[in-house]
Order: structure tokens, then sequence, then C-alpha cells
């Protein structure tokens, strides 16, 4: 049964990711690449508590800068998406720290463009894995595309 999913709260998701990681980038600030994560892992594990989101909600569409996007969809692929995310975020991190910049700095670019690709052209990566997952049967990914 579909349930509803605001594209707009998903889309100001990835401008934060996109534009936090830039800036980490950019200024050569491995903690807001571990901010990102963080911020990633919570909302993977507490949709509820997803900074950018409860941005989105409570400040941006308030304000009228950003209008719901409600349409018919899982939330659980991502949901999903949001957690590769944080991993990769989180072992960005994890290669900075160790020296490895090149490493580290490929890792974040692999996100931005991943969001990039999915905020401008409407393609989640990450839910292409979950639905590729699901159609194989691979347990915990139950969740099938509602159109085919």
């Amino acid at each position: 049964m579909p349930r509803k999913v605001d594209h707009n709260a998903i889309r100001t998701n990835q401008a934060f990711i996109i534009t936090l990681l830039l800036l980490a980038f950019i200024a050569d600030v491995p903690l807001l690449v571990v901010f990102v994560s963080i911020v990633l892992g919570v909302g993977t594990a507490v949709p509820q508590a997803a900074l950018f989101k409860r941005i989105y909600k409570h400040m941006l569409v308030p304000a009228g800068l950003l209008k719901p996007d409600v349409i018919d969809d899982n939330p659980e692929p991502h949901n999903f998406s949001q957690g590769l995310g944080a991993l990769f975020t989180g072992l960005s991190f994890v290669a900075l720290l160790a020296g490895a910049a090149g490493l580290g700095w490929a890792l974040s670019w692999l996100v931005i463009v991943l969001a990039s690709l999915n905020l401008f052209a409407g393609f989640c990566a990450g839910c292409f894995v979950y639905y590729q997952l699901s159609r194989r049967h691979v347990p915990g990914f139950t969740q099938l595309p509602l159109h085919e």
C-alpha cells in the first residue's frame, strides 16, 4: 500500500548535503564531513530527527520559501540511500583523519555526485540499489517500486 513522501524534503536534504560537503572540500574542513555523516546517520536511524528535513519542515515551509511535494512513494529506499550517504561520509572522515586525503575527498565527492544526480536529475542511486536488493529477496529489503 503506497504511502506519502514529501520529495521536497528529500531534495532539501540533498541540497544541504551537497552544500556542506562542497564547503568542507573547498575549506578543507573534515569536521563538516563528520557533521554531515552524523546528521545522515541520525536521520536514518530516527527519520523524525533528520536535521535537514526538520529545517525544511519547521523553517523553510512555514516561511513560504518551499512548498511540500507529497507523492505516493516508499520511504524505505530513500532512508536506505541516506544511510549509504552516512556510511560513505563516515568512511570519508576516517580516511581524512588517517591522512588518506585523496580517498577521503573521493568518498565525499561520490556522495556529492550521487546527491546531485538525485537533486537535479531525479535519479536516486541508493533507491535503485534498494529495489535491486528487494527484487533479489534480500532480507530487510521488502518494498518494491510502486511503478515499473
